[in-house]
């Protein structure tokens, strides 16, 4: 039976994530694949049964015809490659950050305004089990009005920065290759969703070059997000500290009550809660509030997202895209909080060159 929803891929190796949620998803099918490495790309269709390979984008997208595309290519093709499908009223899921420059943030918001197709940032962190579950107890109310918010995504990649024979990568250029926050939105992401308001103005200092002087980024950068009402969020970038990886520390204060993530693998995530914890001084496991407050589509979650990257974050995005793209909800990340979660990160380039200014994040809703 023919499945409504063609998808194609541009870049596997990373696209390759996507790829199960899609197979056992009942409305969609995988029709082609796109990638430059032309070894990767007829080793992932054979693995996959996809015969539409294609090294160039626009050729798929024209042949092909698919309705929707996901882009998880580098991050510079991120803002082109979106463009080209919205333009030819094909649906995007693209991966992070939506865009490496201001001006390319202006051209696919207006795009985004113009086409009649689905727009949807994969930000997967805020579809994992923890971070659902303290969306679900922010809007309760058990944690009172949240007020600060703090992420930190410490990765050490430089085995990514360059190829086998020693050549960069993008990511060298485009991740440790510009100062400021230039990889914000893991963070940033779900601490949006617990203060519920767009970052209108930034800070962004560093410590400095000490692990590798030949790299633009500083070691650790610290981006400071306020709000319009004055709440606080902190968020610390790090991708060439030596050091074990910590990219999904999280915390938040409220009025009434506060989270604590785990730090360290075999750590338990932690609540103090006014209206649940008899001392002032008590932390309650965050897994003792599942039962009344985590989704239930995370109490029961199907094989494929448990075994789906980020957490499980990568399957119910998916879920969530062909749900917008049949017009049964927002996408939860559309164009606007892909800006809200990408623009402090752009704006971060500008002030930690000034030496920590506090500057100006434009809205996109007024572009």
């Amino acid at each position: 039976m023919a499945k409504d929803i063609k998808v194609a891929f541009a870049g596997v190796h990373r696209a390759s994530s996507f790829f199960k949620a899609f197979q056992v998803h009942p409305d969609t099918e995988i029709v082609a694949l796109c990638d430059v490495n032309r070894q990767t790309l007829e080793d992932v269709g054979q693995a996959t049964g996809v015969d539409q390979l294609y090294q160039v984008y626009e050729e798929m997208l024209d042949n092909a015809k698919p309705d929707a595309v996901v882009v998880a290519t580098p991050m510079q093709y991120h803002v082109p490659q979106s463009i080209a499908a919205l333009q030819r009223g094909i649906h995007v899921l693209s991966e992070v950050t939506a865009a490496v420059c201001l001006d390319e943030a202006r051209w696919l918001v207006q795009e985004c305004k113009q086409s009649s197709a689905v727009y949807m940032m994969a930000e997967n962190y805020i579809y994992t089990k923890p971070n659902i579950q303290i969306r679900a107890m922010v809007e309760a109310g058990v944690f009172g009005e949240v007020y600060y918010a703090d992420g930190e995504y410490i990765h050490e990649l430089d085995s990514l920065h360059y190829t086998a024979d020693g050549r960069p990568t993008w990511r060298f250029y485009w991740q440790v290759g510009v100062n400021g926050c230039t990889y914000p939105t893991h963070s940033l992401g779900p601490c949006l969703q617990w203060v519920k308001e767009r970052p209108q103005r930034i800070s962004c200092i560093g410590t400095g070059c000490w692990t590798a002087p030949h790299k633009t980024m500083e070691d650790t950068v610290l981006l400071l997000c306020k709000t319009a009402t004055e709440k606080l969020m902190r968020i610390r970038v790090d991708m060439l500290s030596r050091r074990p990886h910590a990219m999904t520390n999280y915390a938040l204060q409220g009025t009434k009550g506060a989270y604590e993530s785990a730090r360290r693998p075999g750590e338990g995530n932690w609540v103090w809660l006014e209206d649940y914890c008899d001392d002032a001084n008590e932390w309650a496991p965050l897994a003792q509030f599942e039962e009344e407050f985590l989704p239930d589509y995370w109490k029961n979650p199907p094989q494929e997202a448990l075994e789906a990257g980020h957490g499980g974050g990568d399957y119910f995005q998916v879920m969530d895209f062909v749900e917008a793209i049949k017009g049964n909800k927002l996408p939860l990340v559309g164009i606007h909080e892909a800006m809200d979660m990408t623009l402090p990160g752009l704006v971060s380039q500008e002030s930690i060159q000034r030496g920590g200014e506090w500057l100006d994040v434009p809205d996109s809703r007024n572009w």
